[in-house]
């Protein structure tokens, strides 16, 4: 545990201005970052007297081991920077305001001839219009069910679309009206596109118009004796009030509002949003998170706005040009310090005036409540469903600590595994766990130079040995003096740093960042222990090679699958943990992720290999072409079942070379 006098820079040499500062540990690695009005003041705050610091902020300054900061000139650029940094350097001590799942959209892709409607996660996309986010994928499913028998679009995927026109018949939805069958031609591309947009103008809040328009054309129908057509729009207009329904009208029509609450201990707080569009609550969603160091609710919400809507920027920068980031109106519980900076940049992000406030009454004020409520409802839940689950994941650290006598509890821990089929196609995986949870981001996978030669260990060996020489050499370069003045917010002729500058022009070379992107890098830095999925002869040549190096401040363990004995090195005989222990349980969790990870690999790498060598040879089709064919099929197995006419439509593939290829796959292709 470091004592931050050790790296306190010198009072006079903080200046009084408003920038943003970042604390590192021992590895260079980013830990903490923050902004201030007033450097000075701020820092100082953190070297007072240890004992009297909140427990998380006493955590975060006895683990660190320097400091830096930039200057800038304003605090919409300070709130901006920070927001950057946080993003790119993933802090540990920084609340991160991530679920612990992707929620779904519904997706509507305008983008193609003929708009499909589908369940979504990721990345948002032009010319895709999204409907959401939605808290369960079965509720996109239950609206698009109730909502095709009036607006029947296309929801089937590409393959099946064109499967369906290639036969001449519709597929079932088709044959029962929920579908208008764009396959078969019942609709042109323009009439199906209508459908689509009228179905898109409902879920956007034009919900009274189409109504009113049914109902219309219903009284028209049994005016003119055509009673069957008057009892299906009566059923359609019944089914557009039913989806209604469920949408509860909270304010008045149009207003385009975002409402958000907080629900906090001493430990966590809970917060939830709902998303007000045409006066109606179109989603909803929550968070959970650890409170930061000194976390008021005012400081929350403003690290809350910063980071939501700093992601909802980045998710519209990709998708379609009519998405905004930031509705007109967002109420928050309380109004943070930075208040004034904070309203500029979400109306920047929006590209109009934005209007941050607390609702004071009337219905806003009560529909702010309702989230409220909300909130606390999920604090509760929370510490039910989660109660024992971070005392078991301390308790599995300590315990770890306690049983292969470490000198800290494992905050970082890896693990490696190996996967083939009798020596063939072996690749590795390397996964990380940090403070006992999976932290994909740093996961990596190795492809095995040396193949099945040596087996096991010496596949365990090589991973071992690309990993930390990896790290070692990332690590060789040397730390600039973190109070330099040069690394303490200015640029190398003095002036002060300010704006969106990269990293490298702010502070200089630091361990862990690499000097040409700024990004940290993922292993610049060791783990406290290095698990091995195997017995004495993996440990053994994992803890060689480590020997080999020079790396002297990582453990390592193996864990075999047999009897789940913990073997350490030198040992003839293993650890046996107690079947409950919270410490085996961790490390059972990390060698099965480890495990799942090599075993996907293995299976993509082998698949690739074999759809290849299943158009090996085939005249008149070489490199090229062949990775068109299969990136216009996806698999062997969908290319056997296609024409010679669905061949010949990748491009420059004739008919003689499509004939070429159907052989090939019927005299003896693998799938």
């Amino acid at each position: 545990m470091a004592d931050p006098q050790t790296y306190r820079p010198a009072t006079g040499t903080i200046p009084e201005a408003p920038g943003v500062y970042r604390f590192s540990d021992e590895n260079g690695r980013v830990i903490y970052v923050g902004k201030a009005k007033n450097l000075r003041s701020r820092l100082n705050s953190y070297f007072a007297d240890v004992a009297g610091l909140h427990p998380r902020t006493r955590r975060m300054v006895t683990t660190a081991a320097a400091v830096q900061w930039t200057v800038v000139h304003t605090e919409v650029e300070a709130l901006q920077l920070e927001y950057n940094w946080i993003k790119e350097y993933d802090p540990r001590f920084n609340v991160r305001y991530r679920d612990d799942k992707t929620y779904p959209v519904l997706a509507v892709t305008l983008n193609e001839e003929y708009p499909q409607l589908r369940v979504y996660r990721g990345p948002r996309k032009k010319g895709v219009r999204y409907f959401g986010p939605y808290a369960h994928a079965w509720a996109i499913r239950e609206t698009v069910k109730l909502l095709t028998r009036v607006f029947p679009a296309r929801v089937c995927s590409s393959g099946v679309f064109k499967r369906h026109g290639q036969i001449g018949r519709p597929c079932m939805l088709g044959y029962i009206d929920k579908c208008s069958a764009p396959c078969v031609g019942r609709v042109d591309a323009e009439e199906h596109r209508q459908i689509v947009l009228d179905f898109c103008d409902f879920l956007a809040g034009h919900t009274d118009q189409l109504i009113g328009r049914i109902e219309k054309d219903m009284q028209v129908a049994a005016a003119d004796m055509d009673f069957e057509k008057a009892a299906r729009l009566r059923d359609d207009a019944g089914a557009l009030k039913r989806v209604v329904e469920k949408q509860a009208v909270v304010l008045g029509d149009g207003t385009d509002a975002d409402v958000v609450a907080f629900a906090t201990d001493e430990l966590e707080a809970a917060v939830q949003v709902f998303h007000v569009r045409g006066g109606r609550v179109r989603g909803q969603r929550g968070w959970v998170v650890e409170t930061e160091a000194d976390s008021d609710l005012e400081s929350l919400v403003g690290q809350f706005l910063a980071q939501f809507y700093g992601e909802q920027a980045a998710l519209a920068g990709s998708a379609d040009d009519a998405v905004q980031p930031v509705p007109r109106e967002v109420l928050v519980p309380a109004m943070p310090a930075d208040a004034p900076a904070l309203t500029q940049w979400l109306s920047d992000l929006r590209g109009s005036r934005v209007s941050l406030r607390v609702a004071q009454r009337g219905d806003k004020r009560t529909l702010a409540e309702t989230v409220e409520r909300n909130a606390r409802e999920e604090l509760t839940r929370h510490k039910l469903r989660r109660a024992g689950d971070l005392t078991a994941r301390s308790a599995a650290l300590e315990e770890l600590q306690e049983q292969l006598g470490l000198d800290t509890a494992p905050l970082r821990i890896e693990c490696t595994d190996v996967s083939h089929v009798q020596g063939s196609d072996v690749v590795a995986s390397l996964v990380v766990f940090e403070d006992g949870l999976a932290k994909k981001a740093d996961y990596r996978r190795y492809s095995i130079r040396g193949g099945a030669e040596g087996g096991d260990v010496a596949a365990i060996a090589e991973v071992v040995r690309r990993r930390f020489s990896r790290y070692l050499r990332e690590t060789a370069e040397e730390a600039p003096d973190p109070t330099d003045t040069a690394c303490s917010g200015e640029t190398s002729d003095g002036a002060p740093a300010s704006g969106e500058i990269a990293p490298e022009q702010l502070d200089g070379p630091l361990p862990g960042i690499d000097p040409t992107t700024g990004r940290p890098r993922r292993f610049a830095y060791p783990p406290n222990l290095l698990v091995v999925d195997g017995g004495a002869p993996q440990v053994a040549a994992a803890a060689e090679v480590l020997g080999d190096l020079g790396v002297t401040d990582v453990a390592v363990v193996g864990l075999a699958k047999r009897l789940e004995e913990v073997w350490l090195p030198g040992e003839e005989d293993p650890a046996i943990l107690p079947r409950q222990s919270e410490a085996l349980y961790l490390l059972q969790r990390v060698r099965d992720e480890a495990h799942r990870f090599a075993i996907t690999y293995h299976r993509q790498k082998r698949s690739s290999r074999m759809t290849a060598s299943a158009l090996d040879g085939v005249p008149g089709l070489g490199e090229a072409r062949r990775t068109a064919v299969l990136k216009h099929f996806g698999s062997v197995k969908k290319l056997r079942a296609a024409s010679v006419e669905d061949v010949m439509e990748v491009p420059g593939v004739g008919r003689r070379t499509a004939e070429a290829i159907l052989s090939a796959l019927t005299d003896g292709g693998t799938t």
